[in-house]
């Protein structure tokens, strides 16, 4: 989606949104046993295959004139960032830039008919303007929900019961956020059936219906501190704590920005989870 401004000022906190308003103004089932479902009580992934998979990061900066999205300035700098700090994690890494809506679902498509067999999970990393439940290739709009589904266990086997990360920068809506004051395992043996929608987790950068902040020249607030969190904890914490941590540093953070009707606004991330397990990074 466009840009608050053309990101010439590099202090300036820009929004990954697709148009900037110009004016300021059944029944209840029975409760059943887990052993029922033949699932082996594990409680962290096993992290211990010959890979720990691929990180698969689509940064788009520049957009198609048809669009009418502007370029968004300071991407390069998240796509950076998170490749580094995911290859100090022992993923293979996949960087691809500007790509347009088939080239986007393309290359998931390919991806996730890999054989990941000896991998322990799967990242992927969107980088570009989006709206509520969709992400912007470099030509218009695409549904997450398309992409993500490729992943799920009845149609990527191989990844079935394995964690599969999505770590989304982007805007969810077009509502901002002014803030308010305050005074303060091991191999399984035996055969399972799972949903085909678990093991997922999504970290979006905002919640639903808000703006996603990104600075000219450093980047999102999501991506630094995420990749922030990640180096200080990633061999200490299990996942969703890091994740906490992530919200809580870019609830710290506060935009600057030249219109004042998108200045000193906020911003929390939204973590939606799926994981079966607990997700440690291995020492």
């Amino acid at each position: 989606m466009a840009d608050t401004g053309d990101g010439s000022h590099s202090g300036e906190d820009l929004a990954d949104a697709k148009s900037i308003p110009r004016d300021s103004k059944g029944k209840n089932l029975s409760a059943s046993k887990s052993m029922d479902s033949g699932i082996v009580p594990d409680h962290s992934y096993r992290m211990d295959y010959p890979e720990m998979g691929e990180c698969v990061i689509i940064n788009n900066k520049n957009f198609h004139r048809k669009t009418g999205m502007l370029a968004r300035s300071g991407t390069d700098a998240d796509a950076a960032n998170v490749r580094e700090v995911f290859m100090k994690l022992g993923y293979k890494i996949k960087i691809n830039n500007d790509l347009s809506c088939v080239d986007i679902f393309e290359l998931l498509k390919r991806v996730s008919e890999e054989d990941h067999s000896n991998r322990s999970s799967f990242v992927c990393v969107l980088l570009s303007h989006g709206d509520e439940g969709v992400i912007y290739g470099t030509d218009g709009p695409l549904e997450l929900k398309a992409l993500t589904s490729l992943f799920r266990g009845d149609k990527c086997r191989s990844l079935a019961g394995k964690p599969k990360l999505f770590f989304i920068q982007a805007c969810r809506g077009t509502e901002l956020d002014s803030g308010i004051e305050t005074d303060s395992g091991s191999e399984e043996t035996m055969c399972q059936k799972i949903p085909v929608e678990a093991d997922f987790l999504y970290a979006y950068s905002t919640a639903p219906g808000y703006y996603s902040w990104r600075n000219a020249a450093e980047g999102s607030w999501f991506i630094q501190s995420l990749c922030k969190m990640l180096r200080e904890y990633a061999r200490k914490l299990e996942l969703m704590q890091i994740l906490t941590r992530v919200n809580r540093k870019v609830a710290e953070y506060e935009s600057f920005s030249t219109r004042q009707d998108f200045n000193a606004k906020k911003q929390i991330p939204c973590i939606v989870s799926m994981l079966t397990k607990e997700f440690y990074f291995p020492s």
